[in-house]
């Protein structure tokens, strides 16, 4: 396997287990996970040569799409069929560092920009086309809809994770990656995870549900 082929089914790897930890953090499942995951590429690889060719970031619209389709099975009633999912071989879970450094230091940077209280300068942090969704088990408030644009991001971001008195924002690991942990004398108000693509955030997922977020106590 030539090394462009390798970094290619890398980022292949990396693009899946990013759009189950999406579904995994909606859901609690791995059925469900998996159940979303083939949902979203049952609706990428249809798409035309023109359809495709008019998507500037492909994992920014399969990340949108996963959101989605969580949304929609949040909404109704649905089945999940038995997925049909290969495990991977040893060879094709080798996801390469280089990538995790990548989206760790993407997210530092957006941590540091939440730090300043800077809508502007956090709106840089973001894709154009950025989506945010929060979850606040109708316990807190929190956003009835998904977010869309860096604009909108930035503002609500701000509004959920900026400017709170009391608070601080640390870096910390969420679902094996790098992302953000608001808490107020040791008591986790909102864990923050992030998808990148290059350079980017591409999505801000904010879990604000009390009963989610025992875990993220601390002393």
């Amino acid at each position: 396997m030539t090394e462009a082929s390798a970094e290619s089914l890398a980022e292949i790897l990396d693009e899946r287990q990013h759009l189950l930890e999406i579904a995994l953090w909606m859901f609690g499942s791995e059925l469900a996970a998996d159940h979303i995951v083939q949902e979203t590429y049952r609706r990428w690889y249809p798409l035309d040569d023109e359809e495709s060719a008019g998507i500037a970031t492909p994992r920014a619209w399969l990340t949108r799409t996963a959101g989605s389709i969580c949304l929609e099975l949040l909404a109704a009633p649905f089945h999940i069929p038995e997925p049909e999912v290969p495990e991977p071989t040893q060879h094709q879970v080798r996801v390469g560092g280089e990538m995790l450094a990548r989206h760790d230091r993407v997210a530092r940077r957006f941590a540091a920009a939440c730090r300043t209280g800077n809508t502007a300068v956090l709106r840089a942090e973001l894709a154009t086309d950025a989506i945010l969704v929060s979850d606040g088990g109708g316990k807190v408030r929190a956003a009835l809809h998904p977010t869309y644009g860096a604009d909108a991001v930035a503002r609500m971001a701000t509004a959920l994770l900026i400017g709170q008195p009391g608070t601080e924002l640390a870096v910390g690991s969420v679902n094996g990656r790098t992302g953000l942990v608001l808490r107020r004398v040791g008591q986790a108000l909102a864990v923050v995870s992030v998808s990148v693509a290059g350079a980017e955030v591409t999505a801000v997922w904010i879990v604000l549900n009390p009963d989610k977020l025992q875990r993220w106590h601390r002393p």
